[in-house]
């Protein structure tokens, strides 16, 4: 086993006590050293964005304007079905035809899967309980 040598650091006493200055990292200078660039790279990617450059546009865009999510006006919609499977076409129905989108009526299935699994769950308490009393019965009767 290695020891380090005494004399050097102790623990909880930094090996460096002045620390890095301030800006001093490779990103900090980087960021100074375009500073005064700034302006002018905006204008070339604007021009080549205004003259079809997807990428540059893609570029601007992606830095200027917050990505869009789908927005729907909450009403409510009628699912149609009385057993899941039935229900889960309704909602696929419903954003076929435009008038729930796509990623509501995917949020939609996946809440239906999740009802499915909880209604499994319940289900298997409710035979599990009764195969106890049923047991417990047995049990009793036999002593």
């Amino acid at each position: 086993m290695k020891t380090k040598p005494s004399g050097r650091w102790r623990p909880g006493q930094s090996g460096n006590p002045a620390g890095r200055r301030p800006g001093s990292g490779s990103v900090q200078q980087l960021r100074h050293g375009i500073e005064e660039f700034i302006p002018e790279i905006i204008k070339t990617l604007t021009e080549k964005a205004k003259s079809g450059d997807i990428g540059a546009a893609r570029l601007l865009l992606e830095r200027v304007i917050p990505p869009l999510k789908p927005a729907e006006a909450s009403r409510a919609h009628q699912i149609e079905g009385d057993d899941l499977t039935t229900q889960a076409r309704s909602i696929v129905a419903l954003a076929a035809s435009g008038e729930v989108s796509v990623p509501h009526a995917a949020q939609f299935i996946t809440a239906l899967g999740a009802l499915t699994k909880l209604i499994e769950v319940d289900e298997l308490e409710r035979r599990l309980q009764r195969l106890e009393r049923s047991l417990e019965a047995r049990l009793e009767a036999s002593t």
